[in-house]
């Protein structure tokens, strides 16, 4: 099974969530990674941008298909990971490190309650085998 972060959070979307300096770092999992095969492109909303959870923020798109990107909680886009532009192959590379997507300022923090754990999200990936 392909990694999974124990300090991070997870969608049923293959999200991932990271605080950070009083926000949150945003990307997806390897797991889903593993399923989109090469990232080709990657587009994002704009700084300053208003998510909702589980609201489509932006798209992913691969050799094998272009799928969308879901908030794991809403808040303020407040910084974009720019070099995504050159080189979306980071997102294959380093899911949880050069290949994050964008952080953003969290509104509602009790939505963080509705994220997976990593045990819980690896059983999750299970069922999808």
């Amino acid at each position: 099974m392909a990694e999974i972060p124990e300090d991070l959070k997870y969608t049923k979307e293959h999200e991932w969530l990271r605080a950070i300096d009083g926000g949150y770092q945003v990307g997806i999992t390897a797991f889903a990674v593993e399923q989109l095969g090469d990232v080709t492109m990657v587009e994002l909303p704009e700084v300053g941008e208003s998510l909702e959870r589980e609201q489509v923020f932006g798209t992913v798109e691969s050799v094998k298909a272009v799928s969308d990107l879901f908030a794991p909680i809403s808040g303020t886009v407040t910084k974009l990971n720019t070099s995504l532009d050159d080189t979306p192959e980071s997102v294959n590379e380093s899911p949880y490190g050069a290949g994050w997507l964008l952080e953003l300022k969290g509104s509602d923090e009790s939505e963080l309650d509705e994220l997976m754990s990593a045990s819980e999200y690896a059983a999750f990936c299970a069922e999808d085998e």
